[in-house]
């Protein structure tokens, strides 16, 4: 691959399925469990899932949810230079982002031609990059207006929460919800927000 040209995502025959089966095996053995709370959602629609992005397992955690949950076809956004770093990636779904303007163009218009198709879902993290587990307060990058403009799906909200209890291993809590209101950015960040906050509360009073 080359630096410079829009990258779009492939699913090899052989890498995309070793990866879904990878990322099982990976998450029985790092973690202790993996729980995931989720109200009612529509899963007939094409799905983007927006979520917090906290450390290098949120692709993995994005792929057990699609596996347990959605079984739809996993595409997902990665700037350019760890695409490029990490080609394996580019096998199983991912496609590039960069700063540079005609870049991001290419990745919104491949963004959106990927919610067109019921059986796909996209995964973005519209932070840009990987913040501290503890931030509890979200900027989103503008893009997604453009990516789901006029689009008839499901956005899904992904709230991706660490704890150990008394385990040795930490779980996974994810809890999703399904968005309801207008497609304007600072709509969509608003609910999200509210949504962690809200999901933080009841990951603190879970029962031990």
């Amino acid at each position: 691959m080359s630096k410079g040209n829009f990258l779009k995502a492939k699913h090899n025959f052989f890498i995309y399925p070793f990866f879904q089966f990878y990322t099982k095996i990976k998450i029985r053995r790092k973690f202790h469990s993996v729980i995931i709370e989720k109200k009612d959602i529509d899963t007939r629609k094409p799905i983007l899932l927006i979520s917090n992005h906290i450390s290098w397992w949120d692709g993995f955690w994005a792929m057990y949810i699609n596996l347990t949950l959605f079984k739809k076809k996993f595409y997902f956004m990665m700037h350019e230079k760890q695409l490029l770093e990490y080609e394996f990636f580019n096998q199983t779904g991912g496609f590039s982002i960069n700063n540079q303007y005609r870049h991001i163009i290419d990745s919104i218009n491949y963004s959106s031609s990927i919610l067109e198709d019921k059986n796909n879902l996209l995964v973005i993290y519209p932070q840009g990059e990987i913040n501290s587990i503890y931030q509890s307060e979200f900027i989103f990058k503008r893009g997604i207006e453009k990516i789901i403009k006029e689009k008839k799906i499901s956005l899904i909200f992904s709230a991706n929460l660490i704890d150990y209890f008394s385990n040795p291993k930490p779980s996974v809590f994810i809890y999703l919800e399904q968005y309801q209101g207008d497609y304007n950015l600072k709509d969509i960040e608003k609910a999200y927000n509210n949504f962690y906050k809200s999901s933080t509360e009841k990951q603190i009073h879970r029962e031990r």
